[in-house]
């Protein structure tokens, strides 16, 4: 025996002592003869160099050394216990924890609601959450940082190198300054509105939403004049409100109430010079491993069928 390490089994005895205050009785709860028990306990104080009882013939005491590492052996010894069992609830995705990234379209409304409802069916399994766009996502991906995430993208551009589960699809809207003449028609008119600056997100943050974006204005011979660039959906809605430029924003996006911008959906009949109907983005939940969670912790393949269930569920 060692100073770095001591069995549990010296441990229980060590307790078995404690509570006795006498090794025959001990001995007898801890099916051993005394001998034994009473070496056992001159070896573990020798090992962490303090007496841990004194000893008299007429009575056995706790020293304070014993009396301070009581609580601490229960508390171990509990632990042990539960370890069997600890492990066969994480084998099942009972416990453990997922570290869930977010892009802040889905933060609106769906994953408020999932997350509550899954942490209802599952508490002991921690969520972690941090809101951030598409490459930061991939970016933390690749160093192991997060478990999965929830990515915006165009349909059929999902990160080809992590399992995906599509979770919604929407409509790009312009969102507008209420201030601006185009504000007032249901219907804006397509030539004025490929005509207004435009406040996007980089490239580099959802390149295949961005293309689409500017495959709008290509499909009707003309190039968007790019007021701002903005990462974040709000900071991009902001900027409209104040009168920075027009933006193209997931439907999802008029959950967040920005006072000063309407929202609204150009004419999509299909004109000359005109683009038509506007791009639909998808939202999916992407992971390392299998489609079906195989391959994956067990916990983080109970959420993916978790987020499975809420979205068939929704169909």
């Amino acid at each position: 025996m060692n100073d770095t390490f001591v069995e549990l089994r010296v441990w229980r005895q060590f307790l078995t002592v404690a509570e006795e205050l006498h090794f025959g009785r001990a001995a007898h709860r801890l099916h051993m003869t005394q001998p034994p028990l009473t070496q056992a306990i001159a070896q573990l104080e020798r090992a962490l160099g303090v007496p841990l009882f004194e000893r008299t013939s007429r009575r056995v005491a706790l020293t304070p050394a014993g009396q301070a590492l009581l609580p601490d052996v229960r508390d171990l010894l509990t632990r042990a216990q539960a370890l069997p069992m600890r492990a066969r609830e994480a084998a099942g995705g009972e416990v453990g924890r997922i570290r869930l990234a977010f892009v802040s379209t889905v933060g609106f409304e769906q994953l408020p609601a999932w997350v509550r409802a899954f942490r209802a069916a599952n508490p002991r399994v921690a969520l972690e959450l941090v809101e951030a766009t598409g490459d930061v996502q991939l970016q933390a991906f690749e160093r192991g940082e997060i478990d999965a995430g929830f990515m915006l993208h165009s349909p059929g551009f999902a990160p080809p190198a992590l399992a995906h589960l599509q979770v919604a699809t929407e409509p790009l809207v312009l969102a507008l300054p209420a201030h601006h003449p185009l504000a007032a028609a249901e219907r804006p008119a397509w030539p004025a509105v490929l005509a207004e600056p435009l406040v996007i997100f980089p490239r580099r943050i959802v390149p295949s939403l961005h293309d689409a974006v500017f495959g709008l204005y290509h499909a009707a011979g003309r190039l968007p004049v790019v007021a701002q660039e903005a990462i974040q959906m709000q900071t991009i809605v902001n900027l409209v409100s104040a009168g920075i430029g027009v933006a193209w924003v997931p439907e999802s996006v008029m959950q967040f109430r920005r006072q000063g911008v309407v929202y609204r959906v150009p004419d999509a009949r299909k004109r000359k010079g005109q683009p038509g109907a506007t791009p639909v983005c998808e939202t999916s939940l992407v992971w390392r491993g299998e489609v079906d969670g195989a391959g994956v912790a067990p916990a983080l393949a109970r959420f993916v069928a978790f987020v499975r269930a809420q979205v068939e569920e929704g169909d």
